[in-house]
């Protein structure tokens, strides 16, 4: 099938990458996924291997790869039917501290992440009562001497359980005294491991997929006052920058995802036999996949025009938008005929489509809902009025 390793950009690390993965096959995903378990194995490899350093300057022990090199490494990840989602944040939220963090901050906590002694993977940002809409998020910070304070609460704040640090929203200005409501927000970099029952709790949530999330709750959490990144106040836009990035990841691995999809139902459609004939043989069977398959190449092409972008430092806020919007539909339509193609083994455990199907159908929903790429496109591209 078209869209090998040998036919992209980096195919050296696709194929280092693929070699990791054969490592950890569906027998391993499955009983994690049973038990509900981290992959802790598997993060751990990649972290040895320097996969997850990928974004860190050499200077600090990384790999120094721009964000087109992340995106292979993922992408890779979820080809070979692995599930790159334990990990993934590290490479998306590494930019906030790298284009905004003090010099100190990065020598401080840049060189043990490129280790591997510290896992930089909790982004707490969503919360119960504000959803996607950050400007109206209630959680506090408030400075008191060399320390802040925080109150408030996160939610799906993924791999939390299993992360030294995490990158976190809060208001430090109240909602009345600033101009706009996404003023008066900044972004803390949480050591976690020096507040774990010292005001900050950790819920996880059981959910329909093994995706380790949670809630997590602050009460009176004293932290350093030099956890701050940046300017007090300007933390939404310090996250903004990360958003292209984030959702150009995760439309990444949404093609990943459609391969593994379209290379599994595609093998099974030549070697199954019903009536005297492959399967595949069949219009009904063929075209859906036919299908997905476009819509994966035609995702694929907009993601590595908005990888390139970002590269260059352009904008690229339609790009990874858009890209981000097709990749999660493509996935899901390959998720579908992959189904439809296995009949009742698509439900079986063993052939792993069941989980990668549950798997992939997250991302309609996160990290961004359609409908809220849907008005972005309406109004910062086709220049409609705002709706919301």
């Amino acid at each position: 099938m078209a869209g090998t390793a040998e036919q992209h950009p980096y195919a050296e690390i696709r194929a280092e990458v693929a070699k990791l993965c054969a490592r950890f096959p569906g027998e391993y995903w499955r009983a994690k996924d049973a038990a509900r378990a981290y992959p802790s194995e598997f993060v751990a490899a990649l972290t040895e291997a320097g996969w997850l350093a990928a974004l860190i300057p050499e200077e600090y022990g990384g790999a120094g790869l721009p964000l087109s090199g992340a995106a292979a490494i993922l992408e890779e990840i979820q080809a070979q039917g692995c599930n790159g989602a334990a990990c993934h944040a590290q490479m998306y939220i590494m930019g906030t501290l790298l284009r905004h963090g003090s010099a100190e901050q990065k020598a401080r906590w840049l060189p043990p992440i490129a280790r591997g002694e510290l896992r930089l993977q909790a982004f707490g940002v969503t919360e119960p009562t504000s959803g996607t809409d950050t400007g109206a998020l209630r959680t506090t910070a408030r400075r008191e001497g060399d320390r802040w304070i925080i109150n408030g609460q996160k939610i799906w704040t993924s791999r939390a359980e299993h992360s030294d640090l995490m990158l976190l929203l809060a208001r430090t200005t109240p909602r009345e005294q600033v101009a706009k409501r996404t003023d008066g927000l900044s972004v803390f970099l949480v050591d976690m491991r020096e507040v774990r029952g010292k005001g900050l709790t950790i819920r996880p949530i059981r959910t329909m997929m093994n995706h380790n999330t949670c809630e997590v709750f602050f009460d009176d959490m004293a932290i350093p006052a030099d956890s701050l990144i940046g300017e007090e106040g300007r933390g939404f836009r310090y996250i903004l920058d990360g958003m292209n990035a984030e959702r150009l990841l995760i439309a990444a691995e949404c093609i990943g995802d459609a391969k593994w999809f379209l290379a599994k139902a595609t093998a099974y459609a030549k070697e199954r036999v019903v009536f005297g004939r492959p399967i595949g043989q069949n219009q009904g069977v063929q075209f859906p996949l036919a299908r997905a398959y476009a819509q994966m190449r035609a995702a694929e092409a907009l993601v590595h025009k908005g990888l390139a972008k970002f590269d260059a430092g352009e904008p690229c806020g339609e790009e990874a938008n858009m890209g981000k919007m097709l990749a999660a539909e493509a996935s899901w339509a390959a998720a579908e005929a992959c189904v439809n193609t296995h009949g009742g083994f698509g439900f079986a455990e063993e052939y792993d489509i069941e989980r990668k199907f549950r798997e992939t159908r997250l991302y309609q929903v996160a990290p961004i809902s359609t409908n809220l790429i849907l008005s972005y496109i309406a109004e910062h591209v086709l220049g409609l009025p705002r709706s919301y």
